[in-house]
């Protein structure tokens, strides 16, 4: 297979030197012999050179601004430029390497020079774009590894959810349903910069996928009690209360097993606080008004609207807008008086979720 011919623009307002420049590449190279900075980007539209040979002194753009703008254009910016100068002026290499420019050649030309130095930085470009495709293959794969983990360990999440949703007698949808929830009310907060300060750092993607064990604790609970039709005793009801501390408690078994991720960090808060009220009357510490972490007074309004309008062992399903209603009874009360305001505005949005996903 015959060899592919490097291509060379060679920008000179010497007719000259362009010529000149022309008979000792062109039977190396192909050439194309430009008479100025303005034509060198018409060019440009149409051919993708491999160098470029590029005058300082010409009129109307000089070499120094025909470089500025290459490196400026993401589709000439890796382009490697060769300066010629007439003259040998140490202040004018300098400022032409400090701009971009690989090298300088001095007119008139050495003709074994010329080819070399074009050799040697047609190389190295060639190794520099080796390289560079080498790190994007390197990116792509481990971007690929670290999706397929983020893949299996949702699926192990979400197979773990399911069964808690199984035990507890909800198999239509909650865990999908509070994620979707979750997911429209940080988005919002986000837009209008509401808790804007808690939220910095935040990555949504892991936030969503930790939400899934919020009511992990729930498989060390008894079956029998999980669908339980009626009213809990006051003793059912604490023994209900500790899925919390064993929600933690198995989170943080996980938390052995693995380095400290933001998924897990998560999945705790979750965990931990999600029964919290915003009046102080909640469990498992009583944690009063901002004290409860704001991923707690996010999931708590989510997970009691889906409790309204799901059809649970001890009750049937409320109509969103009368869930809405009781959310909203709810302000300042059981749930954060912002969060509050903020879901009557998402209302819409959460019933049709809840539609969708029955």
């Amino acid at each position: 297979m015959a060899k592919t011919r490097k291509t060379i623009l060679l920008v000179d307002d010497d007719q000259m030197h362009l010529n000149m420049g022309k008979d000792i590449l062109k039977d190396i190279y192909n050439v194309f012999p430009i008479p100025s900075g303005k034509k060198l980007f018409e060019i440009l539209e149409k051919v993708s050179p491999d160098i470029i040979l590029l005058d300082i002194e010409m009129p109307e753009m000089d070499g120094y601004e025909v470089i500025k703008r290459l490196k400026t254009d993401a589709k000439t910016a890796d382009i490697p430029v060769i300066f010629l100068s007439a003259h040998i002026d140490p202040g004018h290499e300098l400022e032409g390497l400090g701009l971009g420019a690989v090298d300088y050649i001095f007119k008139p030309f050495s003709p074994i020079l010329l080819i070399r130095r074009i050799e040697n930085h047609i190389f190295i470009a060639s190794q520099q774009k080796e390289l560079k495709k080498s790190n994007e293959d390197l990116q792509t794969t481990a971007l690929e590894r670290t999706e397929q983990v983020v893949e299996l360990q949702n699926s192990i999440m979400n197979t773990i959810a399911e069964l808690v949703e199984v035990r507890n007698g909800e198999t239509n949808g909650h865990i999908v349903r509070i994620q979707k929830y979750l997911r429209l009310f940080v988005e919002y907060l986000i837009s209008e910069k509401i808790y804007a300060e808690e939220i910095t750092g935040w990555n949504l993607a892991f936030l969503i996928l930790a939400s899934q064990l919020h009511d992990v604790g729930k498989i060390r609970i008894d079956n029998s009690l999980l669908n339980k039709r009626g009213k809990y005793t006051t003793e059912e009801f604490e023994l209900v209360k500790n899925h919390v501390d064993w929600g933690i408690k198995i989170i943080e078994a996980i938390e052995k097993e693995t380095k400290g991720h933001s998924f897990l960090y998560h999945a705790k808060i979750f965990a931990a606080s999600h029964h919290e009220k915003w009046d102080g009357t909640g469990y498992p510490l009583g944690l009063r008004g901002e004290a409860i972490p704001l991923q707690g007074r996010l999931m708590g309004i989510a997970d009691v609207y889906d409790a309204l309008i799901s059809k649970l062992p001890y009750k049937d399903p409320f109509p969103p807008e009368e869930a809405k209603q009781i959310i909203l009874s709810e302000r300042g009360l059981h749930f954060d008086p912002v969060l509050t305001d903020v879901f009557e505005n998402l209302s819409d949005k959460f019933a049709e979720i809840a539609k969708t996903i029955s």
